[in-house]
């Protein structure tokens, strides 16, 4: 009897001292869907919010989010490297959260302390006062703060989740409110998120950090530009370095001037007695090797998916347009102008739902077999949904603009005409049936094509992608804006929306999605075929 409670006894320490499992999930989740709702929440007013009470014009403030919308979407790469190589997962996300909620709370402080923003415009002349140095690096640095806590929790979660499972058994709107209420709700959903990150500390699996993946590409190209007069021609039999218990032995034939960074010259002098290389910056494994070569060899697809996201980044545009148009439901109800972008999230939904609920068990009922649409067609369908966007919302604004010339209201910008603001729901509702064919078809493009070991990697190229995207924008709007204000005449991107021309901005941008398209055509044909249509027609080769 003594001996059964003894071993109930240490049993139930096992049980509590158990790190890890399904019990930590709610918490990593609940970290990265509160910073997300927290930073998303801020987006869709900011533009109002620079151009009211920082008196910027419309270029200034489109270029700072661009700026702060890259660095977001960035910075999750430098919070992998420094999570792989320094701090862990446990610590990088910690900390991401903390700076996070720093930055937020600076950037509520903006509303509260009058001398962190420019005075009021003057009512009798109409004159308003930029920001001082100091008032806009103070609005930068919450901006770089958000950014750079984003990046640490971002980066990580994901991985840090799979860990708890991997061990052990388990394998209203501001408009209203004011800007103040409006700034104070991301940072209290950032606070709850970062105390309850914390409240679970004891319980999770915290991995030591160790090098990163990036770290090892830097290695391939140096290891091969080092070993440059290497012999590879045919021939000649090399012995390349390969990690214990792998099955690649020798490296693929394309981009070959990569597999000189994997040949063993000199076995005593190259190899520890545990097989290991001596100089990782000398000699890298047939796997480091093949790992870039994946990732070189999708960079022509990715490519196109940031240039479709040129598309999506457009937030500042539509929230004008929002602004002055009729958007009075009843006539106690009018929807903010911010909440328009909410029907982009609501199709996205939508489309996910309809595909694989709806679509693919219909079409696979009619067929009589199995139907797959690859993720390289769902990536050019959202490509074409992209297109079809820019050409709408182009129509959209030509006849809202015109309204407004015709009602009168040329010298005003913010006067509501009678156009009602649910023309603008078409336009979003093909925004958010493009990114979700495109965003969800390239990260299982990238999971199914990478080796597994480059799971991360995967995870993040879609993010590396909105940053450029963004970058990318900013250059397409000054560029726009600095040749269609040339010989005095009023910018096509005007602060003024009824003296610019939007319209003709958007069809700049459906001209460059009609050549993404053809551009996607192409890469798409170079690439070949996919590892996952192999394995689907082996699947149905199957009796």
């Amino acid at each position: 009897m003594e001996e059964k409670n003894t071993m109930l006894e240490e049993h139930l320490l096992e049980r509590t001292d158990q790190k890890g499992g399904f019990r930590t999930l709610p918490f990593i989740i609940g970290i990265e869907a509160l910073e997300k709702m927290a930073t998303f929440g801020l987006m869709p007013n900011m533009t109002l919010y620079l151009m009211k009470e920082y008196h910027m014009g419309m270029t200034t403030a489109s270029n700072l989010l661009f700026f702060w919308s890259a660095a977001t979407n960035f910075m999750p790469l430098l919070g992998a490297l420094v999570a792989d190589s320094f701090l862990g997962r446990f610590y990088t996300i910690g900390i991401g959260s903390v700076i996070s909620l720093m930055g937020m709370i600076l950037l509520w402080s903006t509303t509260v302390i009058p001398q962190a923003r420019p005075p009021p415009c003057k009512q009798f002349n109409n004159s308003c006062s930029s920001p001082t140095t100091f008032q806009f690096m103070y609005l930068c640095t919450a901006f770089g703060l958000i950014s750079v806590g984003a990046g640490g929790i971002r980066s990580s979660s994901l991985a840090f989740g799979a860990d708890q499972l991997e061990k052990g058994d388990f394998k209203k709107s501001s408009d209203n409110m004011g800007w103040g209420v409006g700034f104070a709700v991301p940072a209290v959903l950032m606070l709850i998120g970062v105390s309850i990150f914390f409240l679970a500390s004891r319980f999770y699996v915290k991995l030591k950090s160790k090098t990163s993946l990036v770290t090892g590409f830097i290695q391939v190209v140096t290891a091969s530009y080092r070993n440059r007069r290497l012999d590879l021609t045919d021939g000649v039999i090399n012995v390349c370095h390969r990690k214990a218990g792998s099955a690649l032995v020798f490296p693929s034939e394309n981009l070959r001037f990569l597999n000189k960074a994997c040949i063993v010259r000199d076995p005593d002098k190259d190899l520890t007695a545990e097989g290991r290389a001596v100089n990782p910056w000398s000699l890298c494994s047939v796997e480091q090797v093949e790992e870039l070569k994946a990732l070189l060899r999708v960079l022509p697809i990715w490519s196109t998916g940031m240039i479709m996201s040129i598309n999506i980044s457009q937030n500042s545009f539509p929230l004008l347009q929002a602004v002055s148009m009729d958007r009075r439901i009843t006539s106690s109800f009018t929807i903010p102008a911010a909440s328009f972008s909410t029907f982009t999230v609501i199709s996205v939904i939508l489309w996910v739902a309809v595909y694989d609920r709806v679509f693919l068990p219909l079409a696979s009922r009619v067929m009589r077999r199995p139907v797959h649409v690859s993720t390289k067609r769902r990536m050019g369908i959202g490509i074409v949904f992209s297109f079809l966007a820019m050409l709408a919302s182009a129509g959209i604004e030509a006849i809202r603009r015109s309204l407004a010339i015709d009602e009168g209201y040329l010298d005003h910008p913010l006067a509501m005409t009678q156009m009602s603001a649910m023309w603008l729901v078409p336009q979003n509702c093909l925004t958010g049936f493009a990114e979700a064919s495109n965003a969800i078809a390239q990260n299982e493009f990238y999971f199914s094509e990478f080796p597994r070991s480059m799971s991360s990697i995967a995870s993040t190229l879609n993010g590396i992608g909105m940053s450029l995207a963004n970058l990318a924008a900013s250059l397409i709007m000054n560029a726009v804006d600095s040749l269609s204000k040339a010989g005095g005449q009023e910018s096509w991107i005007s602060s003024n929306i009824n003296k610019g021309h939007y319209d003709y901005y958007y069809l700049v941008l459906a001209a460059l999605s009609m050549a993404n398209m053809m551009y996607f055509l192409v890469c798409s044909s170079m690439y070949g075929p996919l590892k996952e249509e192999g394995k689907i027609a082996e699947e149905e080769d199957e009796p």
